[in-house]
């Protein structure tokens, strides 16, 4: 699992036109949660829908300028046997984890971190006032990866692989392939692309998917047309599944920003309890005790 860099490019505009693109399977609006200490956030990809969106497991979206909101964070807590890609459009999070990883997140950077056999870790708002606003997602590792060794990369803004097009959306490459530039991280198991876009007034914006893959968008800004169905902000499109489709085209009638991710699915057994994925019940068990018996983090409960 190896992580592939390539310099920021712009005014790039590289991809082959889309022949058949997806259509809207469904609209989902989310659900208001808390998290961690009283974070308050949106739960836009819940449990019910890990299977249909295999290999992501959740999406949260938060974003608050109240302070009380945010503010107590998301001290120590545990996760094993999956993938954790936190991006920040706003604000400063301070990431500490059982691994002797350290890292501060800030205005349009990311962290990944592999939880792999066990990891606890923290993540702590480093401001007392002001927006704070951004996106975790979970991805599922292949069950032979599960138990790796935990692993963690922090990418600045600056360092993020960016393009944009001739219609002048601007593209965050933070994982997979768009227009010839290679994101900031690549996995071969799952093969993810995760893409923050900016589309003006008017623009469209193609990308090419693979038909097996699994795919979504997230509208955080504006709203876009897909394949003629409206999608607001706030509400995640599910794409449907087409063999004959090549990718998906998006068009942008005010000035709007999305996510746009898919990845290739898993097709494994899901057992989730809490912070920990594993694929039977057997090994959920071994999780937890292996947590209780501080061989998670190095914390006995």
């Amino acid at each position: 699992m190896q992580a592939v860099t390539q310099s920021p490019l712009a005014d790039a505009d590289l991809a082959s036109p889309v022949r058949r693109a997806r259509t809207v399977e469904r609209l989902v609006r989310g659900q208001a949660t808390s998290d961690g200490a009283g974070v308050r956030l949106n739960r836009v990809l819940t449990q019910d829908l890990q299977r249909r969106l295999d290999p992501f497991l959740m999406l949260d979206a938060f974003g608050s300028d109240n302070p009380d909101d945010y503010i107590a964070g998301f001290p120590d807590h545990p996760h094993r046997g999956f993938e954790t890609i936190t991006y920040m459009i706003a604000g400063r999070m301070l990431h500490r984890d059982s691994a002797g990883h350290e890292g501060l997140l800030q205005n349009g950077g990311m962290q990944w971190m592999t939880a792999g056999r066990g990891v606890v870790h923290s993540e702590i708002p480093q401001q007392e006032s002001g927006v704070m606003e951004g996106f975790q997602l979970w991805l599922n590792l292949p069950a032979a990866d599960k138990l790796r060794d935990p692993w963690y990369r922090d990418v600045q803004a600056q360092d993020i692989p960016r393009l944009r097009t001739a219609q002048g959306v601007d593209v965050a490459v933070l994982a997979g392939r768009s227009g010839g530039v290679a994101g900031a991280v690549e996995r071969e198991g799952t093969q993810p692309l995760y893409l923050d876009l900016h589309l003006p007034a008017g623009s469209r914006f193609e990308q090419a998917l693979d038909p097996g893959h699994n795919a979504f968008v997230y509208v955080y800004r504006g709203e876009l047309s897909i394949a003629g169905q409206a999608v607001p902000a706030q509400r995640m499109a599910i794409l449907a599944n087409d063999p004959q489709s090549d990718g998906v085209v998006l068009e942008a009638g005010a000035d709007t920003r999305a996510l746009l991710i898919a990845g290739r699915p898993l097709r494994e057994p899901i057992a989730q309890y809490g912070p920990f994925v594993m694929n039977t019940q057997q090994e959920i068990f071994e999780a937890v005790r292996d947590f209780r018996e501080g061989r998670i983090g190095g914390y006995a409960g």
